[in-house]
């Protein structure tokens, strides 16, 4: 399909050809004025030291750099959790993972998944549909494989990507043998690469959505840069000739990274050429921190995936609006995935649920305002294997972080304006631990109600 002009007569042969079938809907006259779009990218396992933007000297990620310097750039972002699906659901929920009913994983068997969203809660999806938004989402869900809990149940008038957890293979995108890639509940078979393919699909999406009146709300979830470290062919050829004497596992991330750049850029593109580009808000964010063993690395903090340390859970994030948010802005105020709940409800002018955990970030990115620098923010993580199902925690206020970083560590004190690697803990009974301690308390008695599993039979 041609990126460079747009024919209402030509997308509709191709979108046939794909089986595309999201639906353009009128703008209801409920819709806010001035509401955007919203294109809300999330990854999987992209580490704060993985971007050219952030750093890596490796890396060339032109796209994800202009998106960067488009909007916000948020120096001080968190996922909500160092592992996938909790984040996930926090994103959605506005609201903690374990008060969400996912402390850890969603995976495909039951005796080693950890988590089941709640039924009680209305997901972002939901809501902005009640607001008169057209919702999509693209990509890797991994939220549930059953009723009621798929994307198509839970507010997504379209979707198009993986159920599942993770693929064992970008190319044949199966996870123990099982095919997991949907168009809603039919099961559908494209070729090549995931990366490619989800970003095709966004873009026609964005395409086909053009010439409708109501504003969209389109999640696009790539699996990569998760494992397996699978970039195509020709992406690694070119890593290792730029960058000669690269390690080869590097070589392989940096080219998985940048692949995935490059279909990001694809689907911007796809907004620009519609025209769509000014009226809309792009949000990009990481789910958690890269993984070490692949790769992946966090900038000059302590820790990588799975870690409560700084580098398991801090993470790129950026926020553009051309129509609204001036260009080449950076700010430190501590944001959480979660956040993005409540910022999005209220810019669409819909009541939300208010039990959310997250803060309306609004202040921060129109630059009248700001997050509170003291708000408490609080990281678990419940999970099978060498942990043996039990949980492990963080929480800071201010600059002061508890960390206990698995089960089987004690809690450790850190002053992260003074110790930002979290190298040397504070010594002693500091009245921040008892504090910090006693809040933390509080937050597990309350999550302590929420059911997380729901095993066959029962």
């Amino acid at each position: 399909m041609p990126t460079t002009s747009f024919s209402r007569r030509a997308f509709l042969q191709a979108a046939a050809a794909s089986a595309m079938t999201a639906t353009a809907v009128a703008r209801p006259a409920d819709v806010r004025p001035g509401s955007p779009n919203i294109l809300l990218i999330l990854v999987d396992d992209l580490g704060n030291g993985d971007l050219e933007s952030h750093g890596a000297p490796d890396m060339k990620t032109p796209h994800l750099n202009a998106l960067m310097e488009a909007g916000v750039r948020l120096d001080n972002f968190y996922a909500n959790c160092p592992v996938c699906s909790p984040t996930r659901a926090a994103l959605l929920s506005g609201r903690y993972p374990d008060l969400a009913g996912v402390p850890g994983v969603i995976r495909t068997h039951w005796d080693n998944s950890w988590g089941y969203l709640r039924e009680d809660i209305d997901l972002l999806p939901a809501v902005l549909r009640r607001a008169g938004y057209h919702t999509a989402m693209v990509g890797k869900w991994h939220l549930g494989l059953e009723a009621p809990n798929r994307p198509w149940e839970r507010g997504f008038d379209h979707f198009q990507g993986f159920l599942g957890d993770m693929m064992d293979d970008y190319y044949n995108h199966r996870r123990h043998g099982i095919h997991y890639m949907r168009k809603n509940e039919r099961a559908v078979f494209p070729e090549g690469h995931s990366t490619d393919i989800f970003s095709d699909w966004a873009a026609d999406y964005i395409r086909y959505q053009a010439e409708a009146e109501a504003p969209f709300f389109l999640y696009l979830a790539y699996n990569a840069p998760h494992t397996p470290i699978e970039p195509p062919d020709e992406w690694l050829a070119r890593v290792k000739a730029r960058e000669p004497g690269i390690a080869d596992d590097r070589a392989a991330l940096v080219a998985l990274i940048e692949h995935m750049d490059d279909g990001i850029g694809r689907t911007v593109q796809a907004l620009k050429d519609t025209g769509q580009y000014d009226d809309t808000m792009i949000i990009f964010c990481s789910d958690n921190g890269g993984q070490a063993s692949a790769g992946g690395t966090n900038g000059p903090v302590r820790g990588a995936k799975q870690d409560m340390y700084e580098g398991g859970i801090k993470v790129p994030g950026c926020v553009s609006w051309p129509a609204r948010i001036a260009p080449a802005q950076r700010r430190d105020d501590p944001v959480m995935t979660m956040d993005f709940y409540p910022t999005l409800c209220g810019l669409a002018g819909v009541p939300f649920d208010p039990r959310a955990d997250g803060v309306d970030l609004a202040p921060a990115l129109w630059g009248d305002g700001g997050v509170d620098p003291d708000r408490t923010m609080i990281w678990m993580r419940r999970e099978g294997g060498q942990y043996g199902g039990q949980d492990y925690y963080a929480i800071r206020r201010g600059p002061w972080k508890l960390v206990q970083n698995s089960p089987f560590e004690t809690f450790e004190l850190f002053n992260l304006a003074e110790d930002p690697k979290e190298a040397a803990p504070v010594s002693g009974n500091h009245p921040m631990r008892a504090e910090l301690a006693r809040a933390l308390r509080e937050h597990v008695l309350r999550a302590g109600s929420v059911p997380w599993q729901r095993p066959p039979g029962i």
